[in-house]
């Protein structure tokens, strides 16, 4: 964080007013890292630096946020001189230390805004920052045409300024006093009343009914409201430019039935048509891998040559064996012959001759 004057930061921090902070830098009980800081120009980093008020570490507090409706016949300071009503008074449940962001008049009510946040206060009472108040303000009587006029489009003060242009409307009218609602991006003291004045005007009653975009509506004098979130959202973002933050995503809504630990579908998960995809491959292995042909043929040249030495053994074998077999069968049709002679010489029956020439031996 870059540094900042030390007065802001006390400012910042709640423990002072921005100018009851200078006095106490002035008093010397304000140190930095140990050093004592006596001078209105010194500057720290609250992130880095140790910041002591009679050695004690300041320490910032939780920003809060209240809309307080100040009664008639009370001053907006935190304390006062002549022990008149202050709007310390209505504060005491509050824990942290606030003040209020500008001032209403002794004898105006209405909406006053308090906080302890010291850039928010510091912008919206910054006259370029053009904050708008609305107030309504009962008249000692009916203004005409030109007065009204006159104080839409500005009038000069009895020192010599004049004002912007102004939102006023005419609200109703009771016992010849109209009541005025008045809008306005200034915050001169007593704007109101001396802007009457200049037309020849009295406001008898003055109420401040909205400020910022804040209303005490509903609170009755003397009573406060935190403001809610989306209120200082908009007043941060309006007047520091600091983007409220994004709120965490919400978990999806469990599905009836659901298990616990499972993963639950949105309904833009579950009605979500796939498209259809191609089937998976079973990883190869050596028994359904596809071999190129080339490797095919590689291993088929192989095989053949393996093979061929087993054949080239079984045709010399059989070759081998061929004369023998022919021995074999020779001597087998001898000795059948021969066994077939003897039979017939036993049953006296003689043996055919074969026939040389290949004739039949047969009568005609």
């Amino acid at each position: 964080m870059a540094q900042d004057r030390l007065q802001k930061i006390l400012a910042h921090a709640g423990v002072a007013s921005r100018r009851a902070a200078e006095e106490l830098i002035l008093a010397g009980r304000v140190s930095v890292n140990g050093k004592v800081m006596s001078e209105l120009g010194a500057r720290a980093d609250p992130e880095r630096d140790k910041i002591e008020l009679d050695g004690k570490r300041i320490t910032a507090e939780n920003l809060v946020y209240y809309v307080v409706h100040k009664p008639r016949a009370m001053v907006t300071t935190l304390s006062d001189p002549e022990d008149r009503p202050t709007i310390a008074e209505l504060l005491g449940d509050v824990p942290e230390r606030v003040y209020p962001i500008g001032r209403l008049d002794f004898h105006t009510s209405g909406a006053l805004l308090v906080t302890n946040d010291g850039a928010l206060a510091e912008a919206l009472l910054h006259p370029k920052r053009g904050v708008k108040k609305t107030y309504v303000a009962k008249l000692d009587k009916s203004p005409d045409t030109q007065q009204l006029q006159a104080l839409r489009l500005g009038v000069t003060l009895d020192d010599g300024y004049k004002t912007q242009a102004a939102s006023v409307v005419v609200l109703r009218e009771e016992d010849g006093h109209p009541w005025l609602e008045i809008t306005i991006s200034e915050g001169k003291n007593r704007q109101i009343h001396r802007m009457a004045e200049a037309v020849g005007l009295r406001v008898m009653r003055l109420v401040r009914t909205v400020f910022a975009g804040i209303d005490a509506g509903g609170l009755r004098p003397g009573q406060l409201r935190p403001l809610g979130e989306d209120e200082v959202d908009t007043l941060r973002h309006t007047y520091l430019g600091i983007l409220p933050a994004k709120p965490a995503p919400r978990a999806a809504p469990r599905q009836k039935g659901a298990r616990d630990g499972a993963r639950t579908k949105t309904p833009t998960q579950a009605t979500r048509v796939r498209p259809a995809s191609k089937p998976r491959e079973e990883p190869s292995t050596s028994a359904s891998r596809v071999r190129p042909v080339s490797e095919r043929m590689s291993a088929d040249r192989g095989a053949s040559e393996r093979v061929r030495p087993a054949a080239a053994k079984q045709s010399s074998a059989t070759r081998e064996a061929e004369p023998a077999n022919r021995r074999s069968t020779g001597m087998h049709a001898a000795e059948t012959l021969e066994e077939g002679q003897r039979s017939m010489r036993r049953t006296g029956v003689a043996p055919k001759r074969a026939n040389p020439g290949g004739k039949s031996s047969g009568r005609r």
